[in-house]
């Protein structure tokens, strides 16, 4: 039997010829921390090293709870700033760049066939690119920045095949709830997922994003969607010409293959209090909405800031409704303005933030009350995620979140579209 993209990509990492279950130790390309590296630093001095292992590969991007929302965080975001200086750490991004995963893959500080690790769990959004991606703990990074090492266990892999044309007013967001929905929140727990078919290799990188990102929402480790003519476009039309895909062979042998027409797919809702409590949006009756947010590392970009600003054209949000728009980063908060979106959002009633990760979190610029309900674009809906234990987060596409900002129940998007 070949090999699977993880063990392809594993084996070459690591000098071995590897298979699934096999334990692998390699050198990583990109080391990525965000707010959590004063964590990363406490752990780093306790082994007692005076620098880092290799500065050019550890990147560091304030996003999480930026600008400072606490005296508690002003000073965690100081001792990051002072290790980075005192390091020599070029690659750190302070507030306002943008959120991490963004960030990474905008700027391709990671690229095909390249191996990414982060102290965050949505780092398997890399994948979008090709490359392996997943995330750690703060303990793990700080022996990586000692040690230039991290050990692996080569996951099992998925094969999920996507077929059929996307029906109007569904995307990718929609797709990925609806297989979450299918396999369940533990359905991939530590497993390596392709996803290939034609539906995804007529999709965009920030299309492909979605379902990277996304996997880890049901246990993945990693998520890939196999280098094609749509990756290798994305990366040069950024003026980056040398990189070494890798790919799954033909004869790969799959733990489990999964297969998915969503030529009839609805739009999809994610109800409380998991990502899996997933039913389409014509099973969602009369729920009245207190808060709209359309942004995160998800849901974000520029196609994401497109379609909401298409459905708020000429329109206002319903009377009380808070609707939040927070752009994934600074390039794509200029890249709005010169194309005359925040217009749009300003007219029909919008509050527009800083790109960082805030409300996803529940940190600040937009949390939740007790009883309240949240529709928004981010990746996560227990309880208390986004503010009170008490409060209700549905997760939708922008399309889905405009349309509800609108009439303040949840709302196809259709009818707007």
């Amino acid at each position: 039997m070949g090999k699977t993209f993880v063990e392809q990509i594993l084996s070459k990492k690591s000098g071995n010829d590897v298979k699934q279950g096999q334990i692998v130790e390699v050198e990583p390309d990109l080391c990525m921390s965000h707010d959590n590296a004063g964590l990363v630093i406490k752990k780093f001095n306790e082994i007692g090293k005076k620098s880092v292992w290799k500065t050019e590969n550890i990147f560091i991007i304030l996003d999480h709870r930026a600008p400072s929302e606490s005296i508690k965080t002003a000073n965690e975001h100081k001792i990051i700033r002072d290790f980075v200086a005192e390091q020599g750490i070029n690659n750190f991004f302070d507030i306002g760049e943008g959120i991490c995963h963004q960030v990474i893959v905008e700027k391709l500080f990671i690229l095909p066939g390249q191996v990414a690790i982060g102290t965050d769990s949505h780092t398997t959004s890399y994948g979008s690119i090709s490359a392996f991606s997943t995330g750690i703990g703060a303990t793990e990074m700080a022996a990586v920045w000692a040690t230039g090492k991290i050990w692996l266990k080569v996951p099992e892999s998925y094969k999920v095949i996507i077929k059929g044309d996307c029906p109007h007013g569904v995307f990718s967001k929609d797709i990925i709830l609806y297989i979450i929905g299918e396999l369940g929140c533990d359905g991939a727990i530590y497993k390596s997922i392709e996803f290939s078919g034609e539906t995804v290799e007529k999709m965009t990188i920030s299309d492909r994003f979605v379902l990277s990102n996304l996997s880890m929402e049901m246990g993945a480790k990693s998520a890939v969607t196999a280098f094609d003519r749509v990756t290798e476009e994305y990366i040069r039309e950024r003026g980056v010409f040398a990189f070494e895909p890798i790919f799954a062979d033909k004869d790969a042998e799959y733990e489990k293959v999964f297969e998915y027409d969503v030529s009839n797919l609805e739009p999809q809702v994610a109800c409380p209090h998991s990502v899996d409590n997933t039913k389409p949006v014509s099973e969602m009756k009369d729920i009245k909405v207190n808060q709209v947010f359309i942004g995160s590392c998800t849901n974000g970009r520029m196609d994401d800031l497109e379609i909401t600003a298409k459905i708020l054209e000429g329109k206002k949000i319903a009377k009380d409704i808070r609707l939040i728009i927070g752009p994934a980063s600074k390039e794509i908060y200029s890249s709005a303005i010169k194309e005359g979106l925040f217009d749009t959002f300003l007219q029909a009633g919008a509050v527009i933030i800083n790109p960082g990760c805030g409300p996803c979190l529940g940190a600040h610029q937009g949390i939740i009350g007790d009883g309240e309900v949240a529709v928004t674009t981010t990746n996560r809906n227990f309880r208390g995620r986004m503010g009170s234990t008490k409060g209700y987060v549905y997760l939708v596409s922008p399309a889905t979140a405009a349309a509800t900002a609108i009439t303040g129940v949840i709302t196809d998007p259709r009818e707007f579209l």
